[in-house]
Parts: structure tokens; sequence; C-alpha cells
């Protein structure tokens, strides 16, 4: 991952002293927890259904709420592939391009719905997984990989801003409620920048991923008589 800034370095640069250095230091710490699995951690040999969770297990766990939340169960994977959101296993193994694909599918599901994940991942299934020219999923993957960690520099730089900037509302506040404000303002504006890109992320599935248009999009949405679902 690329080198990341200490807190007091970000303070001085900024011309001002957080008095809400314990939060800054306390999201920092969240931030620098979420990370994308390396490429060169992903196996490159096939893997049965026990292996594939165990392993997602073993490298995600530092992005669970909770302790025994679930980051994968055989279930998934099977409702994955029959909603085509996922290439069959080849005699019950999963490739590298399979693991590489449940890793999209991880992250992109806290935010968007399965029928979205499928608009986006069928494409790619066509076009690159097992491509013997051109790009691979494993070269979409390592591309990725080095944009997340380029913008993980950047996120640490806003989250700073946001913990200075949250200060500057409910101002005459002071002591606890000040502290508490200054969360609820973290966490509206954190709420309102997810709002938004994801209604631009689903504008761009619209007009780029379903099947060619917005409208055509529409229309196969109410024809969809079985939408992908996910149960434990």
């Amino acid at each position: 991952m690329a080198s990341k800034k200490n807190p007091k370095e970000i303070n001085e640069s900024g011309n001002s002293r957080h008095d809400g250095q314990e939060l800054l230091l306390y999201l920092l710490d969240a931030v620098d927890k979420v990370d994308l699995i390396d490429p060169s951690d992903i196996p490159n040999i096939d893997l049965y259904m026990d292996q594939v969770t165990t392993f997602m297990d073993e490298h995600l766990k530092q992005s669970r709420r909770f302790e025994e939340d679930k980051i994968l169960t055989k279930t998934m994977i099977n409702n994955y592939a029959k909603n085509n959101l996922l290439p069959p296993p080849e005699r019950k193994k999963y490739t590298r391009e399979h693991i590489i694909l449940l890793i999209f599918i991880y992250y992109y599901k806290g935010i968007l719905t399965l029928q979205d994940i499928q608009s986006i991942l069928e494409p790619i299934g066509r076009k690159y997984f097992h491509s013997k020219e051109g790009r691979s999923v494993s070269d979409l993957y390592d591309e990725v990989i080095r944009m997340d960690r380029d913008r993980h520099v950047d996120f640490r730089e806003e989250v700073n801003d946001m913990v200075d900037n949250a200060a500057d509302y409910f101002s005459d506040s002071s002591g606890d409620e000040r502290e508490f404000l200054r969360v609820l303002s973290m966490i509206n504006m954190l709420a309102y920048d997810i709002f938004v890109r994801k209604m631009l992320i689903e504008k761009l599935i619209d007009r780029y991923f379903t099947n060619g248009s917005p409208e055509q999009g529409k229309a196969s949405r109410k024809k969809a008589k079985n939408p992908p679902s996910e149960t434990e």
C-alpha cells in the first residue's frame, strides 16, 4: 500500500490543530484497515469451496463490523453462480479468477443490489474470464488495486479535512455536546457522500451496463421474475 501520513503531520500541514484529535485517530485507524486482497496473496491453484471460504474469511476479517459476521458462505457462492454473478466452478473447483470476482462481489454488495452487481459482472465474465487474448480478470484486478491504493492516500486526507470541517458546525456548543454534534456532523457528511456517489454509480450502471440503455434496463427489470437474492 502507498505510504500513509502521520496524523500529526497532517495537522501541522493544515495550519490548524484538531480538538477532535482522538476522533481523527480513531477514524484513520478504521480507514487503514480497509484494503483489498493483494494480487500476490490470491492462489494460482484451483480451490474447493471450503478452501475459498477459508481464504476469504482470513483475508477480509478486518472489514467485518462484528466478530460473528460472515464474509462468505457456501450458500452465498451457490447463489452467485445461480444468478450469473459468478461463472460456475470447474470440476467443483474455483480458479484464481473466480476468487477475484468474489472479492468484487463482496465490496460491491455493501452499496449495490445484487441485480446491479450482476449487470456489472456479466460483461466482465464474458469479456475477460479465462480470456486467451487481451486483458484478463487478473489484469483488471491488478489495475483496480493500484487505483484503490492511490485513492486511499487521498481518502485519509479527506477524513482529516472532514473532522476539521465538522467543528465549524454547531460551533456554539461546548463540552460533551460539542463532541456529540461533531460526530453527528461527520455522520451526515459521510451519509450525503454515500447517497450521491451511490446515485452516480447507479446512473453509470443504467447507462452503460444494463442492456445498453436506461430504457432497456427498466424493461428488463420489469420482466425479471426472479431477481438475484442472497441468503446465508
